[in-house]
């Protein structure tokens, strides 16, 4: 039996991982958080990674956020991630890993690439300018992926992860995307009886959405399956304007006031919705419902607020 280390494993995608993962029959994983290593202290990673000897090597592991901390944190995003990229990839070809599977991110696809997005419209075009730091690190990513197989003929690969939600996102209004930002907002309101959501944009951009758990079956198909040099896109091959969006949302939350745009804050990129004709040809079909995917995450985070707020009270 392979074993697996999971780099992000307190995060929402490495949990997620790591749930389904064990799922089917994945029972030797090493989780790797920020608490039991620092992946930007090379060092730290090395022994880890000699300690442990994983067969499997995915990588969940990043500093993320939404378009306000990408735009007014540019260097943190870039240092952070290239610092765990190049340190998890020089550690696991020193302990020989086998397979190393590194999540990039659907915003490293041109501004304006033609939909849905193709694995080859890498690098034909300008980025999103507010999360250019982020991507630019994501694909040094990719391209040292590519540049160990061809060096050392590794059978490491990239996945392309759509916008991802689920239990144990991150719900804050100023550093989350847009789905758990939204949640927290409209649940805000609700509870101090505003009479309207004030949210950024013009709300015409397209957005594709994939629950965690989602993502994650269609990951170890991936790896089962998947070993060629170019990346691979992960989604649902369906997305939804943010109006939309931000619609469902409301209604799940049960905010009964007005949405409000405000079109002087930027919309970000107009549309990411990834082709998945490479992920359908390994066997996936998408299997989600958005509406219940969304009432179960909500429903997590009104658990989660109850029991913060609970421990504040003791």
């Amino acid at each position: 039996m392979a074993k697996w280390l999971i780099a992000g494993s307190s995060g929402m995608v490495g949990r997620g991982i790591v749930r389904i993962a064990r799922s089917e029959g994945i029972s030797d994983i090493v989780e790797v958080s920020s608490k039991t290593c620092d992946l930007r202290d090379f060092q730290k990673t090395r022994e880890l990674l000699m300690d442990t000897k994983p067969d499997v090597v995915i990588d969940a592991a990043a500093k993320v956020g939404g378009i306000l901390s990408n735009s007014t944190q540019p260097v943190d995003f870039m240092v952070n991630n290239l610092q765990i990229q190049t340190n998890l990839f020089s550690a696991s070809h020193e302990a020989k890993v086998d397979k190393v599977v590194f999540l990039s991110s659907s915003c490293v696809y041109p501004k304006l690439s033609t939909q849905p997005i193709k694995e080859s419209s890498l690098l034909t075009g300008p980025l999103e300018e507010t999360n250019s730091s982020y991507a630019i690190a994501k694909i040094a990513g990719m391209r040292l992926i590519q540049a160990y197989r061809q060096q050392y003929d590794h059978n490491w690969i990239s996945v392309m992860p759509t916008n991802l939600f689920g239990s144990f996102d991150n719900f804050s209004t100023t550093t989350s995307h847009v789905l758990p930002a939204l949640i927290r907002k409209f649940h805000d309101a609700k509870t101090n009886n505003s009479k309207n959501v004030v949210l950024w944009g013009t709300g015409e951009p397209k957005r594709e959405l994939m629950e965690v758990e989602e993502f994650a079956r269609a990951l170890m198909i991936v790896v089962n399956n998947y070993n060629d040099e170019e990346t691979i896109n992960i989604g649902t091959g369906q997305d939804l304007s943010i109006k939309e969006i931000a619609e469902l949302v409301k209604e799940v939350v049960g905010f009964s006031g007005e949405i409000i745009w405000d079109k002087s804050k930027p919309d970000g990129t107009p549309r990411k919705l990834l082709d998945i004709s490479k992920l359908k040809k390994l066997g996936y079909e998408a299997n989600q419902d958005l509406r219940t995917a969304v009432d179960k995450t909500y429903d997590w985070f009104k658990k989660e607020l109850l029991e913060a707020q609970s421990t504040i009270r003791l």
